[in-house]
């Protein structure tokens, strides 16, 4: 039986199979354009195989070549489509908020913004006794807090009409500035991320990242969200990463994209 440079059977299908789903799995909204040399440090398999994988994806559409790079082909978001077809969105990124509140323990929710408010339209409650209410139909003023501070950063219209809003203050934190709003929020849209500490609730802190769909388009807010005496913000920090790469889970679960300044 034919050998690739590994030492492995290069045509079993279960083998093949995995080194497909390998270098299917090194792209991301991140790195949506790779190079073969990226592919091989991302999936440590040798340059032959890559190679020999990367020219038959091509070829059969699963990737298609940019000069000298390669994305995932537009055939497969043909195959997507029936998948995730008469399924709601939030039905496909609740266990993903499940599996984000197991790994941080504290509450995880899916917030959208409606008639100039935010409103929480999916849960994972921490399973702490000391807790801060929350609750799917809760809504809350946009301008304070992470979840707000995204809405607001990827929706012009809803930020210039919060923006000329009596800005109220709910804390001591509270921004009731619009400059320093659009300031804040500027940055949040430059990051990609929002962080904020007791904006709208005393002794409260918040993590938020935004969800996109297939035209770009803001579909909500992922927050972690407890109590600031569990979660200052080195530990909010901490979560970072553990938050971005589930609001990339969920864009690419209901088939989105990122805005091209959010992937750079």
């Amino acid at each position: 039986m034919p050998s690739d440079s590994s030492g492995t059977a290069s045509n079993s299908p279960l083998l093949v199979l995995g080194k497909i789903s390998a270098i299917l799995d090194s792209f991301s909204l991140g790195r949506p354009v790779l190079k073969l040399a990226d592919i091989r440090e991302a999936t440590g398999m040798p340059t032959s195989t890559v190679q020999r994988l990367v020219m038959n994806l091509v070829d059969k559409g699963f990737l298609d070549k940019e000069d000298d790079a390669y994305r995932i082909g537009m055939k497969m978001a043909y195959w997507a489509a029936p998948a995730t077809r008469g399924l709601e969105v939030l039905d496909l990124v609740r266990p993903l908020l499940k599996d984000l509140r197991d790994s941080t323990g504290e509450t995880v929710s899916f917030f959208k913004a409606e008639q100039g408010h935010r409103v929480c339209v999916a849960l994972a409650e921490t399973n702490h006794a000391l807790r801060r209410e929350m609750h799917v139909g809760k809504i809350l003023p946009i301008h304070a807090g992470s979840a707000g501070r995204v809405l607001l950063a990827w929706n012009e219209d809803l930020l210039q009409a919060t923006l000329k809003a009596d800005l109220q203050p709910l804390t001591e934190s509270t921004i009731t500035s619009s400059e320093d709003l659009e300031s804040a929020v500027r940055r949040t849209r430059s990051d990609g991320f929002a962080i904020t500490i007791g904006e709208r609730e005393d002794g409260a802190s918040g993590l938020a990242a935004p969800v996109f769909d297939a035209s770009t388009a803001l579909v909500g807010a992922l927050t972690i969200s407890g109590p600031t005496l569990r979660m200052p913000r080195p530990v909010c920090e901490s979560w970072l990463d553990m938050l971005l790469n589930t609001a990339e889970s969920m864009t690419r679960l209901i088939g989105g994209r990122y805005p091209s300044e959010a992937a750079a």
